[in-house]
């Protein structure tokens, strides 16, 4: 990874309306010095993994409110495996309830970054990660 910059996707899957906290993510990682791919709004499981592949990103951050989180995680993950992607550190935040993300990271998902994470954080796990 010297000399070569963290590149991170961030992705609104579902019908999510809002994307103000993904975009201070976005902000923040690319002040880090990453380079930052933002999706857009109401992005497919199967867009988002595309993309992914397309851009040779090190990192997916998923950002959703609206409680799909569920339905739309376990699909990119699925959608993953199946393009025998195993290097893509996939990260998920939002609104979602503690007791949904034992599971979450059960199917992968390296981490879950809930509403009020300081941005420092999310860059300080990211860095680590990414080696």
């Amino acid at each position: 990874m010297e000399g070569k910059k963290i590149r991170v996707l961030i992705a609104k899957p579902g019908l999510d309306g809002h994307d103000r906290g993904a975009k201070v993510v976005a902000r923040a990682l690319r002040d880090a010095g990453m380079e930052v791919i933002y999706t857009g709004l109401r992005q497919t499981p199967e867009q988002i993994v595309e993309t992914a592949i397309q851009e040779d990103v090190d990192v997916i951050g998923l950002s959703i409110l609206s409680g799909a989180h569920t339905h739309l995680f376990p699909k990119v993950m699925e959608l993953l495996k199946e393009n025998n992607v195993e290097d893509i550190i996939v990260m998920g935040g939002g609104v979602i309830p503690e007791e949904d993300i034992p599971e979450l990271k059960r199917i992968g998902i390296a981490e879950i970054f809930t509403p009020g994470t300081d941005t420092r954080d999310i860059i300080k796990f990211i860095k680590e990660k990414v080696k």
